[in-house]
């Protein structure tokens, strides 16, 4: 595979981790979103993958809300020891509560934007 050179991206440099980084701040406090969904957002429903990728890069630098992204069961994808506990401790700091199977219900605590702009 090719790399891609600077004329080949989309004038401004926006990206798809650019579009993705957008839509994951814009998440609020108190609500979650999917991997899958963040990247739909973004412009390609099927780069789910990218969005983790853009997450483990870029959380940190970036200052992204990361916690607030889980997969699409309404679980958390880090292992127990590796963030699992970080990660759920903060959902609930915000109010998100897991139910008995460890998942989030995603009826009540998945946000759906009414309408976004990336």
């Amino acid at each position: 595979m090719a790399a891609i050179k600077a004329k080949d991206q989309p004038p401004g440099g926006d990206t798809f981790a650019s579009r993705a980084k957008r839509v994951i701040r814009k998440i609020p406090r108190g609500k979650v979103a999917t991997y899958g969904q963040i990247a739909a957002l973004a412009g390609n429903h099927r780069a789910a993958r990218q969005v983790v990728r853009i997450l483990h890069s870029s959380s940190d630098k970036d200052r992204l809300p990361w916690h607030r992204v889980i997969n699409s069961k309404g679980g958390i994808s880090l292992a127990r020891g590796q963030g699992y506990e970080l990660q759920r401790a903060m959902l609930r700091q915000e109010g998100i509560r897991f139910q008995d199977n460890d998942l989030i219900d995603l009826d009540r605590f998945q946000w759906v934007p009414r309408r976004i702009r990336i």
